[in-house]
């Protein structure tokens, strides 16, 4: 692992905090939360005349050709900037899943409109030991497809920003098997009912999708379909990671700012030791959660022998430090940070959301304890 980033990707990170700042300030997260989709079609084609929807997309595909560590230095300024709507969800994971997975002609046909920001693609990745996004039945059992392979039901929870996706990915067990195979549905079949959450976050919407025999296609071969879930969902814990600490990075750079500008006894509350002490323990989080993340992106990006592990360690120490360090944050500012017109809030609630997103702290240090002892 090379422990420095390119030229390229030092400009791609100058470019993204620069743009990010102008065009994604707290009012447009605001906004996201008070409007009906929390998508703007106009900054998502901004998006995409960036190239920032096709990173992960193959250069003779429309795409950028680029690696998850480029990925990871837009993902760290996209948490850092509460960029609402489904970049992650399409741009991330459902560009993953078609390209781990799909067939050639799927890829042609998919991972260009992508990358050009005609097409929104999410996927709903199920129940498993370490994926905990829930995918059930009515009766509670798992969604299956048809004997023939043609058509899926079930009901599958807190799918991000299915809601404006024109197609989902949803793994789906294969008939009289444990395996599961995943499956191209689109949004507008006549029985499928999308409802989306009220959630903490409301600047990234979770929903209900319920399926009820929905037509749907094989995404790629079905060999290949476990390797791909597991690459999906290295992807999702990293890119989350990333985000984190964004978040955390925001916060501490809003606390020490405001602890260097209010006053009382005649001096910056920043010269107590008390608001010292607790800067310097969020900025130490911070910087420990950053090389958790990028080397879980690094490990994600090369599929290493580790990813998985790397993965879950990044997500279970990201999260809790992006909780620990946005509520610190609202300590220092007291009073007015405990305020709605504060923007604190909006980063703690998607510290909340993102760590609670494929599973929380908990969960992945299962995965972690498992790959030490077995």
């Amino acid at each position: 692992m090379d422990f420095g980033f390119t030229a390229e990707q030092e400009m791609l990170r100058d470019a993204a905090r620069k743009f990010l700042a102008t065009a994604f300030p707290p009012a447009v997260a605001r906004a996201a939360m008070a409007s009906p989709t929390a998508h703007d079609p106009a900054r998502w084609q901004r998006l995409a005349g960036l190239g920032w929807l096709g990173i992960l997309v193959p250069e003779e595909l429309g795409g950028q050709g680029g690696s998850f560590l480029d990925m990871a230095v837009v993902l760290e300024e996209i948490g850092k900037a509460l960029v609402p709507g489904p970049f992650f969800a399409s741009a991330v994971l459902g560009t993953v899943a078609v390209r781990e997975a799909g067939s050639p002609q799927q890829k042609q046909r998919i991972l260009p409109a992508l990358a050009r920001g005609e097409h929104v693609l999410t996927v709903a990745p199920g129940a498993a030991d370490d994926a905990p996004t829930a995918l059930t039945s009515d009766d509670g059992a798992p969604p299956a497809l048809s004997a023939d392979g043609d058509r899926v039901r079930g009901r599958a929870r807190f799918v991000l920003d299915a809601h404006v996706a024109d197609a989902l990915v949803i793994a789906a067990r294969a008939p009289g098997a444990d395996d599961r195979r995943l499956v191209l549905v689109e949004r507008g079949a006549v029985d499928i009912e999308v409802t989306p959450l009220q959630t903490v976050d409301m600047t990234r919407r979770l929903c209900t999708v319920e399926l009820r025999n929905v037509p749907c296609t094989p995404l790629g071969d079905a060999a290949v379909a476990a390797t791909a879930l597991r690459r999906v969902l290295d992807h999702a814990c990293a890119g989350l990671a990333l985000e984190l600490v964004g978040v955390g990075q925001r916060a501490l750079e809003m606390a020490v700012a405001y602890a260097n500008e209010r006053t009382q006894f005649g001096r910056p509350i920043g010269s107590f030791q008390a608001i010292k002490h607790k800067c310097v323990d969020m900025m130490v989080a911070v910087e420990t959660a950053r090389s958790l993340a990028y080397y879980a992106a690094w490990a994600v990006s090369e599929d290493a022998s580790d990813a998985g592990r790397a993965a879950a360690m990044a997500k279970a120490y990201c999260g809790e430090m992006a909780k620990t360090v946005t509520s610190e944050a609202i300590q220092v500012h007291g009073g007015i940070g405990f305020t709605w017109e504060h923007d604190l809030h909006l980063y703690y609630r998607r510290a909340l959301a993102a760590d609670a997103a494929f599973g929380a702290a908990p969960a992945h240090r299962e995965t972690i304890v498992r790959a030490l002892v077995g």
